[in-house]
């Protein structure tokens, strides 16, 4: 996974700080925006774990702070409700014009409102998620109630919310009456996935039934037990962000593998040098994965080494050769656990007697039976984990042929 960090520009010439997520082959075959709470901000932990969540189902997602909250700009009296669907709207500009129109919006708590908004404006946006939302925007009034009277005599207040001083005025109460959130839902006629905490002290479980009762399917509810509001503990925001990753599958066209093509071959790997660092895609015919370098080597560590995949090939082949041979002996293995370690050795250390001492290539490999199986049995396995095709090339000189074209 990889974050970029960007700066958009909304309507209104301020900046609004973003991140955008991406998954581990940097290639999305989606993208989304995710829409913080009522004063958070984009770097609140559920909403990164959520959107980190999305990206190991193949999104690409844009998480943003509102004006006037994180790390962007302007005053949070800017920040009414409107403001923050025209935000979500400039945020979607940005990616249609620079990257891919966004297909999901996911929002919490009154970003879940601003998303079901926007999404209804939007008519590239297919499906919808929110987080704890409430049914009405007017809701959220009550969390600054205690100084709405001062407004009118003083024009603009300083109230707390959530224990931080806010300063709002007239036009940032008047605008949450704008909008009919019931009549935008029952309208917006697009797959909705509503998630909520039957405990959420915030915003209460009726807001979720209201919401789904003016939604039209195909719409889902799925409860977030003993989660709170915030979503706090970790577990709960990640279980949101990989429900609503599989959930969404439903309404969104497989793409059709745009990976590498093997020319026949049994593999092939890409690597673009311009844009990709050390991260390599690579195919095989029905499957595709990543290799890296880590970071103390200067890659990006998006995947395993090369040499990761080698320790994981003769990994992988042990254990299905033991698979195949215990079950011939009808042995009772019922488990088998291969540890690879590879590094480079000097000679004298592994007792060699050569004409000339050298460092050589060293695989230990240690293994873990669980089973009732009796020593001579154990020993006999060990034996063949070491007759395994891919250890014996290991083992074998091996000629590759290199040619152009």
């Amino acid at each position: 996974m990889k974050n970029k960090k960007l700066q958009i520009e909304n309507k209104k010439g301020i900046k609004l700080q973003a991140n955008l997520e991406l998954p581990a082959n940097q290639k999305p075959n989606y993208f989304a925006i995710f829409a913080h709470c009522f004063t958070c901000s984009s770097s609140l932990n559920a909403v990164k774990n959520i959107s980190r969540s999305l990206t190991n189902h193949g999104f690409g997602v844009l998480r943003f702070d509102f004006t006037g909250l994180g790390r962007s700009e302007g005053e949070f009296a800017d920040s009414h409700f409107s403001a923050n669907v025209d935000d979500l709207i400039a945020v979607s500009d940005y990616l249609k014009e620079n990257y891919e129109a966004p297909s999901l919006l996911v929002g919490h708590s009154l970003g879940g409102a601003a998303v079901l908004v926007a999404a209804s404006q939007l008519d590239h946006v297919k499906a919808v998620a929110t987080v704890g939302a409430p049914a009405t925007v007017e809701h959220v009034k009550h969390l600054f109630s205690h100084g709405i009277e001062d407004i009118k005599e003083k024009g603009k207040v300083e109230v707390n919310i959530g224990g931080r001083p806010f300063k709002i005025d007239e036009t940032f109460v008047s605008d949450f009456d704008k909008t009919d959130l019931p009549t935008i839902v029952k309208n917006l006629r697009k797959p909705l996935l509503i998630l909520h905490s039957p405990i959420d002290a915030i915003v209460g479980i009726k807001n979720a039934e209201q919401l789904y009762h003016n939604a039209h399917h195909p719409k889902s509810f799925v409860s977030l037990d003993n989660a709170d509001h915030l979503l706090s503990k970790t577990k709960d925001s990640i279980y949101a962000g990989n429900i609503i990753g599989s959930w969404v599958q439903r309404y969104f066209e497989p793409q059709e593998n745009k990976m590498l093509e093997t020319g026949g071959e049994q593999l092939v790997a890409h690597l673009n040098l311009k844009e990709d660092n050390f991260t390599t895609k690579i195919q095989t015919a029905k499957h595709s994965f990543i290799a890296d370098e880590p970071a103390t080597v200067g890659g990006d560590d998006f995947g395993p080494s090369p040499y990761d995949f080698l320790s994981a090939g003769l990994a992988a082949c042990t254990v299905m050769t033991l698979k195949l041979y215990a079950e011939r002996k009808q042995w009772d293995l019922q488990e088998v656990y291969v540890h690879i370690t590879y590094s480079k050795k000097h000679s004298d250390d592994l007792m060699l007697d050569l004409e000339k001492p050298k460092r050589i290539d060293y695989l230990s490999k240690k293994l873990t039976f669980i089973g009732n199986l009796d020593e001579i049995q154990r020993q006999r396995l060990k034996e063949i984990a070491s007759k395994c095709p891919v250890h014996k090339t290991l083992q074998n000189e091996v000629i590759i042929d290199t040619e152009l074209i």
